[in-house]
């Protein structure tokens, strides 16, 4: 039996969902053949690049390149910590970010030597220079106090032995209003008071969350900055300026001096004397060589 779609001619124009239909065909194609491997006695020229080349697999052994299955193997890259080179309006170079690293960049980090020199008043009324009133003095005061306080309360109680319960806050009473209002809705009632209270805590339950976990430490303090000019070599006139007398008296020093002259020309006579008796003991041995060596020729001729 032939079918009305024999009889009529192909079309010349397809439809928007055919040409979507087809598309979506042709690109599930084309993935599937990029990300299947060719198959074996066919792969001459082919090289796995990508993760997905090897699938669920490992690598090819007739393939003779270097190949990473999973990333396995693959060698990541290096990190560094090294400052890039930044310049300020000027274009001169900013050495201080050094000193920046790890803080943020709303803390005030000295690092110039114009930070040492002191900024002049303008303005006398400026409110950033004055003097807080006896209000503002009084109410720190008392809210560092309280901080305090607080703090030495929570070292005594773990310190005790037995520790009791914490005292609960006061039970707090809260209005509240539905926003879909009618019979079918709350009961009927227009509104609630919910009565909120602290649950409490058991002294002797274990802690629930890990305090002993280690944390990283912040970054340390900025460096101070050293204001020195460069190291210069010391001429003789510095060194003669540099040298400070000894605190003697020159009546003391005379005399010191007059002892270290006599113990040196005592020592110079003990050595003089010492020299001597080696020269004689020196001038004997050799005379006695000499006879010696004259009774041995005479006895030989």
């Amino acid at each position: 039996m032939v079918s009305l779609a024999d009889i009529l001619p192909a079309p010349r124009q397809w439809g928007v969902e055919d040409e979507v239909e087809k598309a979506s065909q042709e690109l599930s194609v084309v993935s599937v053949s990029r990300n299947a491997a060719p198959p074996y006695c066919h792969r001459r020229g082919w090289i796995p690049r990508l993760v997905t080349d090897f699938g669920d697999g490992g690598a090819f052994p007739e393939i003779h390149v270097a190949q990473f299955p999973l990333d396995m193997g693959r060698q990541k890259e290096k990190t560094s910590n090294a400052l890039a080179k930044t310049v300020d309006a000027e274009g001169k170079v900013q050495y201080d970010a050094i000193a920046r690293q790890g803080h943020g960049k709303d803390k005030i980090i000295h690092s110039k030597p114009q930070d040492l020199v002191a900024k002049p008043i303008t303005d006398e009324d400026d409110p950033d220079i004055q003097r807080p009133d006896e209000e503002v003095v009084e109410e720190t005061t008392e809210k560092t106090r309280e901080a305090l306080q607080k703090l030495v309360n929570s070292k005594i109680s773990a310190a005790m032995p037995v520790r009791h319960a914490e005292k609960t806050g006061p039970a707090q009473y809260i209005r509240y209003t539905p926003s879909q209002q009618g019979i079918a809705f709350n009961s009927g009632a227009k509104q609630r008071v919910i009565r909120m209270v602290d649950v409490q805590k058991d002294p002797m339950e274990p802690p629930r969350f890990k305090t002993n976990k280690k944390i990283p430490r912040g970054p340390p303090s900025p460096p101070a900055p050293v204001m020195h000019s460069p190291t210069r070599k010391v001429t003789v006139k510095e060194q003669q300026e540099w040298k400070i007398p000894p605190c003697i008296s020159n009546w003391k020093n005379q005399k010191a001096r007059e002892a270290v002259e006599m113990r040196a020309s005592m020592e110079r006579k003990v050595a003089q004397i010492e020299k001597e008796k080696q020269e004689e003991n020196l001038r004997m041995l050799a005379d006695k060589a000499r006879k010696e060596t004259l009774a041995y020729k005479q006895s030989v001729s």
